[in-house]
């Protein structure tokens, strides 16, 4: 495909957030254009605009982005996470883990446990996706009983996923990063402590003293522990560091087995409600897909390719060569929503340019893992966000003001740049 120069190249995300996001604020709601509306026009337009090949080729280079490997394996991550949460919420597992939450964790913790068990279940299975599948739907039933809003206890779910996405020794962020850098996982993770966990922190103490207790009137009700189980089973799996997909396998198995035993419901309503879960992933699954074919289309037209260029032109010194890889790969994220990719894409020339200023590797490679994470963690079109506002059935823009975690993190690493901390690693 012959390569566009220049802004035109990433003229197709324009017009996608012209259409979706300018149209929306100006019109007063996020309903008025839906979103896969705005990614199907901005599709036609991206190949439309797209030149020196036949109409056939460059529907061809739209369809491998929206069919590549990664997007296939996140497509089945999407089918199996619908099938388990509607089958364990028709079985009632939903309101029994929310009426065990509600029982253990005080109205003036509820907010800032749900955040510090996001937490730790990321930093222990290393994926921000598999987080946000096994609490969404506990946040979004305690979201409905206790009246607090929808996208904000979802949003604290999705910013704490990111807090172990970003610093896990397994999480595939971390491995990427310290690879490209030539550092090991160790010492990038005691650099990003510094600024990952101060992070955390704070968030946590807006939970407790901003937001106070939830207003949250009546008694729990009983907790049946056989209904919990399939969530137990699926947090205890995922904190092994089993496969994602086979994580979620086990627990349909459960919710189906438990479920025709207690007579939450009998075979064929196990498969039904498994039915309307896969159903219930379409629109998400479909905006997933163009976006995908999207953004495959601006890396070919040298979308990718342009940002390098002009964001590399101008760097002097090491806070210049720190700032240039944050820019980078912040940039190049937003084209690909996808935080992995977008360090592989840039992590060469990053530890050129770091090497060239003098830039710790370890530093280098913390600035990659959080700057990436930082913007994954606010895209409306990322995985993340798109997998929770599913399954809390809302749309994906009303959970980003309530990220404060991914926004905290990219505030600090900017911080971190300028103000040459932590002063050991720069």
């Amino acid at each position: 495909m012959k390569k566009n120069k220049g802004l035109f190249a990433l003229s197709p995300l324009m017009v996608f957030v012209a259409l979706y996001l300018v149209s929306s604020i100006v019109a007063g709601d996020f309903y008025k254009v839906p979103i896969t509306v705005a990614f199907m026009l901005s599709s036609v337009y991206a190949v439309v605009v797209s030149g020196g090949l036949p109409l056939g080729r460059r529907i061809q280079t739209y369809s491998k982005g929206a069919s590549g490997e990664n997007m296939m394996l996140m497509l089945w991550i999407f089918v199996l996470a619908g099938a388990f949460a509607h089958s364990a919420k028709v079985m009632g597992s939903v309101d029994a883990t929310v009426n065990l939450t509600l029982s253990i964790i005080p109205e003036s913790m509820l907010l800032p446990g749900l955040f510090l068990a996001a937490c730790f279940i990321s930093l222990s299975i290393g994926t921000s996706v598999g987080t946000i599948v096994a609490l969404t739907p506990i946040a979004a039933g305690i979201a409905t009983v206790t009246g607090e809003s929808m996208a904000e206890i979802v949003g604290l779910i999705v910013g704490g996923s990111f807090f172990g996405d970003n610093l896990s020794f397994i999480s595939d962020t971390t491995v990427v990063a310290t690879r490209t850098q030539g550092c090991k996982m160790s010492d990038k993770f005691r650099v990003n402590m510094y600024t990952a966990v101060p992070s955390a922190v704070i968030v946590m103490l807006i939970y407790i003293l901003v937001y106070g207790s939830v207003d949250y009137k009546g008694e729990p009700g009983p907790v049946e522990w056989q209904k919990v189980l399939p969530y137990l089973i699926v947090l205890g799996c995922a904190v092994t560091g089993m496969n994602v997909m086979a994580v979620l396998t086990i627990g349909i198995a459960m919710t189906g087995l438990i479920g025709v035993i207690d007579g939450s419901y009998d075979f064929y309503g196990w498969m039904g409600s498994m039915g309307e879960g896969i159903t219930g992933m379409g629109e998400l699954i479909i905006i997933t897909m163009m976006a995908g074919g999207l953004l495959e289309i601006v890396r070919a037209n040298g979308g990718i390719d342009y940002i390098i260029e002009r964001v590399t032109r101008h760097v002097h010194g090491k806070r210049g060569a720190e700032m240039c890889a944050a820019s980078l790969v912040g940039l190049v994220n937003l084209c690909t929503a996808n935080n992995t990719v977008s360090i592989l894409t840039v992590g060469d020339i990053s530890k050129q340019i770091g090497d060239r200023y003098g830039v710790d590797s370890r530093k280098m490679a913390s600035i990659l893992d959080i700057c990436s994470c930082a913007v994954q963690g606010l895209l409306p079109y990322g995985a993340q966000v798109l997998m929770a506002a599913g399954l809390a059935e809302i749309n994906p823009v009303e959970i980003v003001p309530y990220l404060y975690y991914p926004m905290m993190i990219g505030v600090a690493a900017i911080l971190s740049i300028f103000f040459r901390y932590p002063r050991r690693y720069s």
